[in-house]
């Protein structure tokens, strides 16, 4: 294309970066919560981290939900942010969709009474976490619990 193998390897590998950039904030845009839920994903941000950091230090879940926790940790403690903040809406709110695409894999993975265990907040925050991971809780039982407990007796 250039002529220089140099040029074109570092076009190459900036026009793909590029088009991860474009994929992953797709994907944000698609798992983001919905309505009211963003906000609300947004004030219990305290809470969900040390949610997430006990998790992590769970020697009972299972190795892979400890990984991408592991992991989720390390994204948000890394300084450069996935959608600059000066981006209308989505620049503040990367981290709370990061958060919560991941805390529904963990719950769907560990169960929501893994998560109710190491719950730091109040009943209501945790609804909202029930709310923003797509299960409900249930009398004394989680949808998506329900089929394990059932297998498990």
């Amino acid at each position: 294309m250039t002529g220089s193998w140099e040029w074109d390897l570092l076009l190459g590998v900036a026009a793909a970066l590029a088009l991860t950039w474009v994929a992953l904030v797709a994907v944000l845009i698609t798992v983001r919560p919905r309505g009211d839920l963003l906000r609300e994903a947004l004030r219990l941000l305290p809470d969900v981290l040390r949610l997430v950091r006990r998790l992590a230090a769970d020697p009972e879940l299972p190795r892979g939900v400890r990984i991408r926790l592991a992991l989720l940790l390390a994204y948000l403690a890394f300084p450069l942010d996935l959608v600059p903040d000066f981006i209308p809406v989505l620049g503040y709110a990367d981290d709370a969709i990061v958060v919560t695409a991941t805390l529904r894999s963990v719950v769907r993975r560990a169960g929501l009474s893994a998560v109710r265990r190491h719950w730091p907040g109040t009943e209501d925050g945790f609804a909202v976490l029930c709310r923003l991971t797509g299960l409900t809780e249930g009398p004394g039982r989680v949808h998506g619990d329900a089929a394990r407990h059932d297998s498990e007796t």
